[in-house]
């Protein structure tokens, strides 16, 4: 957890961006005597209900961690079968999604993905984009490492056709240049599964966000456990550098 301390008064508003690392659907298929990719599908299911529930919620940004960019070492068996798994996805909850004026986006480095998968992605974040409800962002081949290199990449590459000077460069512009450009930062992060770390995950937006550590492995997540994450928020004093005392004079 942050070094805050948890605030004693008023409680506060539910967070604008919640980002999940989704941990602990092999664990669970294991437990289950079933094999690893029941897992996977058993955990698209509750990335379903939870975000039901938040947008219920009124949070305005759902950022899922669904495949990092170290999962790529993990068995070929495996990866194939999570590539099939996000189509199928894709293509089941793409209408649904759509009705409820939910925005669709990607981050992560699709040039490594299969071509029918990238064909999917396109399809569906044409076919949200208009839409001005909450917006889920799901992050495939992403690693947060790569989010800085492919952000410095494009600051240079502008830099050397002379749009720029490096007396430009200050954080508002590498932060244009980030995945999540446009997007209000994470304020919550929850990870389930137990494992207490970011694992390369929204490096650079995580700077001031609160985690939120669960043993409850992903497909046992719940709204309710949901629920208990977003309280757990609502108790914290977000000093962003500040001290207590001048946040009580920004509230009065």
């Amino acid at each position: 957890m942050t070094s805050d301390q948890h605030s004693e008064g008023t409680a506060r508003p539910p967070p604008r961006h919640i980002a999940v690392i989704m941990d602990g659907n092999g664990r669970w298929a294991r437990a289950h005597g079933k094999a690893r990719h029941a897992g996977h599908r058993a955990g698209v299911r509750v990335a379903r209900s939870i975000t039901r529930a938040c947008a219920q919620a009124r949070v305005e940004v759902l950022t899922l961690f669904a495949f990092s960019s170290e999962n790529w070492q993990r068995p070929v068996d495996e990866v194939n079968g999570l590539m099939r798994l996000f189509v199928e996805a894709l293509q089941r909850e793409a209408d649904e999604l759509h009705a409820n004026g939910i925005q669709l986006r990607f981050i992560g480095a699709r040039e490594q993905l299969p071509e029918i998968l990238r064909r999917r992605i396109a399809a569906v974040e044409a076919k949200t984009a208009a839409n001005t409800g909450m917006t889920l962002v799901l992050a495939v081949a992403y690693g947060g490492r790569w989010d800085v290199v492919q952000a410095v990449r494009r600051v240079a590459i502008k830099l050397r056709a002379g749009e720029l000077e490096p007396a430009d460069i200050d954080e508002a512009l590498l932060d244009r240049h980030m995945s999540l450009a446009g997007l209000p930062p994470p304020d919550l992060l929850i990870r389930t599964g137990g494992e207490q770390r970011v694992s390369n995950f929204l490096l650079w937006d995580l700077a001031y966000t609160e985690i939120f550590f669960t043993p409850v492995l992903w497909p046992d997540f719940t709204p309710e456990e949901l629920a208990q994450a977003m309280s757990f928020f609502r108790q914290r004093q977000r000093r962003f550098g500040r001290v207590a005392g001048q946040l009580e004079a920004l509230a009065d």
